[in-house]
């Protein structure tokens, strides 16, 4: 079920190029070094195993889990830990890495909702992302 924008005055962009012109909060959540840290298989398998697991794990553990070279994990770990996907702390000559969880369901939950506030514009509706102070072309 599509829900009613909050504003309907607005007109929706009619071109791709006014489109760009017009800002909302999609704009500051579609964040390409998250994109780009789950846009590999082996990382997504990675942060699912981790999720399962529920507590923080070696990158050894890590790299027996996801039958991956060591070097290779560490390489995949560092791109999650950047994006803030994944945190870690070092213990000793150990570096144990656990999901950020509750970052990580915030930032989808709220690009999901900024998502869905464009969705929600049907045709002569309003533009979601001028909801938000933008113009629409």
């Amino acid at each position: 079920m599509v829900q009613s924008c909050k504003r309907q005055s607005a007109r929706r962009p009619r071109t791709p190029r006014a489109a760009l012109s017009c800002r909302g909060p999609i704009d500051g959540l579609l964040d390409a070094g998250l994109f780009k840290a789950l846009g590999d298989e082996r990382r997504v398998a990675i942060v699912a195993c981790l999720a399962k697991c529920g507590r923080a794990c070696t990158v050894g553990e890590i790299a027996e889990c996801c039958n991956v070279d060591l070097s290779v994990v560490s390489r995949h770990l560092a791109v999650l830990a950047d994006a803030g996907v994944l945190d870690s702390d070092r213990q000793g000559r150990q570096v144990l890495y656990r999901v950020r969880f509750e970052s990580l369901s915030t930032q989808l939950r709220r690009l999901a909702d900024a998502i869905d506030a464009c969705r929600c514009v049907g045709p002569g509706g309003g533009c979601g992302c001028a909801s938000s102070g933008g113009n629409a072309a």
